[in-house]
């Protein structure tokens, strides 16, 4: 396992500058766009090695088997008929809630040398954030899972391997974000219901595949650039200046060195809380 995430780490590096772009507009969490234009990338993250060049070819599946198609059924009256959500253009990039409200997301893990204290430092002040998931990580660690799931915690899609989607063929793009799903059901029982495309890159194919799939998609308001790995006092000075009604801020638990990322939570929860935000989740 120290092999294969050591590999993996090697490979995102690859791809972090060559990823960084500007953000994209801003939308809120509730008017969100139908389908539309595809999207450019709108940020970064460690994420996988580039996809190889030239035609595409073919690939051997993805572990699991493909997802089992399950649209959101969450509350729905027995006999009627699961509501499939609408086909976004955009990423929700911002959380429409009353009062200063932000929400925290992770991303790339889970990573047994990270993500519990994380979940550690949330559980002290009875916050709950956003997971968004690979699958390659979270089939190794299905104990941390239920402990998110445990927690209230709100458990994403980030696909199964970090790649850049728009690069992917459709059938790679289901492969990605329905095996990763199917992973988070077996292990928490319900799948997720939002979905953030690596490195902020999204197209129309993601966007279908993901409503099909019954996910929201999700960005981020504030980026901490923490895989960078910055330094701790960075982080905190970003998330102080980047605090704001309706935020949502990217950090991450895996993928890399996530002990600044650890301690930088420690530093601006608290003061975020003082400073009378409300730590929350949306629900789709």
């Amino acid at each position: 396992m120290k092999e294969d995430q050591q590999s993996l780490l090697g490979r995102r590096g690859l791809l972090r500058l060559a990823a960084c772009v500007g953000a994209a507009a801003t939308v809120h969490v509730l008017t969100a766009d139908p389908a539309g234009t595809p999207v450019a990338p709108a940020g970064r993250t460690p994420a996988a090695g580039p996809p190889q060049a030239g035609p595409p070819q073919a690939a051997p599946p993805l572990r699991p088997s493909a997802y089992r198609l399950r649209p959101m059924t969450a509350g729905a009256p027995p006999g009627l008929a699961a509501a499939r959500p609408p086909v976004r253009r955009k990423p929700f990039l911002r959380m429409d809630a009353p009062g200063r409200t932000m929400v925290l997301t992770f991303d790339d893990g889970p990573d047994p040398r990270y993500t519990p204290d994380i979940l550690k430092t949330l559980r002290r002040y009875d916050v709950r954030a956003m997971f968004f998931l690979c699958g390659e990580m979270a089939v190794d660690n299905p104990d941390l899972l239920r402990e998110m799931a445990d927690d209230g915690h709100v458990i994403g899609n980030h696909s199964w391997s970090h790649p850049l989607i728009p690069k992917l063929t459709r059938s790679r793009i289901r492969d990605q974000l329905g095996s990763t799903s199917e992973v988070i059901e077996k292990t928490v029982g319900a799948p997720p219901r939002w979905y953030r495309a690596p490195y902020g890159a999204w197209n129309r194919a993601s966007f279908e595949i993901g409503a099909d799939l019954g996910m929201e998609p999700l960005g981020w308001t504030l980026d901490t650039l923490d895989w960078t790995e910055p330094g701790t006092a960075t982080i905190l000075g970003r998330v102080r200046r980047g605090a704001g009604p309706g935020v949502v801020v990217l950090s991450h638990d895996a993928g890399g060195n996530r002990s600044q990322s650890v301690r930088a939570l420690r530093g601006y929860l608290p003061e975020l809380l003082d400073r009378g935000y409300r730590i929350t989740v949306p629900h789709a």
